[in-house]
């Protein structure tokens, strides 16, 4: 059976690491040393690196691990900013891990990054910085259509699918998420949740995409109280793309009132 652990990284980063009971595929190995440590605590064997994009939190511990696992295979976007792939992959494509036995299909989500992937299979979708919980990406690279395309595709994966993002930023989007659907009883209970898994040190993800349509703004910019927060913003209803960026652009000056 496979089994899913986030290990925390810097501030706010989680790796994930899938894993059968001993072999283990990591995803976005920013820092090699939780990662090493978190293989030797469980006995794993490194199978494979997955990684979503440049950035160097997420790329920065794969020369470290390869050092110590020698003949990893490294898939990664066909982008020459990430210099250690042995294994170039773009939408569509299918990566095939024997153990822990895992297929993972290859999605395109331009919009934080140019050339920003994700990888869906088994039930888990590893989505780095593109989708997070109750909130999505920076527009580093892309545009907001591309950013809301790649998001309307993670929205059409099937509910009961696990969102593995990178960053513990859960609280902080939905006190966002609350300022623009302040009704949205969804939302609600997902803050009462949230604080409670943070009071007790538990990591909020990872999330469903049933959650994710339910209470995160950025899946539900069609939702007619975003509609109408938009309108009051003075985008019209029919132009979803504009009413995308200025959410973003909204999260991006956010600031939590004080408790």
């Amino acid at each position: 059976m496979l089994r899913l652990v986030p290990v925390p990284a810097f501030d706010d980063n989680y790796l994930w690491l899938a894993h059968d009971g001993s072999r283990a595929v990591v995803v976005d190995p920013g820092d090699a040393a939780p990662v090493a440590a978190a293989l030797q605590r469980l006995k794993l064997q490194l199978s494979a690196i997955l990684l979503t994009h440049h950035h160097a939190d997420h790329i920065g511990g794969v020369a470290a691990l390869l050092e110590r696992f020698a003949g990893v295979d490294v898939y990664a976007p066909d982008d020459e900013r990430i210099e250690p792939a042995t294994r170039r992959v773009g939408d569509g494509d299918t990566v095939d891990i024997e153990a822990p036995g895992l297929r993972l299909r290859v999605l395109a989500l331009p919009g934080h990054t140019r050339s920003h992937i994700g990888y869906y299979g088994a039930g888990l979708l590893f989505c780095g910085d593109t989708l997070f919980s109750a909130g999505c990406g920076r527009l580093f690279e892309g545009t907001p259509a591309q950013m809301l395309a790649s998001l309307d595709s993670l929205a059409a994966l099937p509910a009961e699918t696990a969102v593995c993002c990178a960053h513990e930023y859960t609280s902080a989007n939905c006190a966002f998420a609350a300022s623009v659907e302040p009704e949205n009883s969804a939302l609600r209970s997902r803050i009462a949740e949230v604080r409670r898994l943070r009071a007790a040190g538990t990591p909020t993800l990872p999330s469903t995409i049933a959650c994710e349509r339910a209470t995160n703004p950025f899946l539900r910019v069609d939702e007619p109280d975003i509609v109408a927060w938009g309108e009051r913003h003075g985008i019209p209803a029919p132009a979803r793309v504009d009413r995308f960026a200025a959410l973003r652009r909204g999260k991006d000056q956010f600031r939590a009132p004080a408790a």
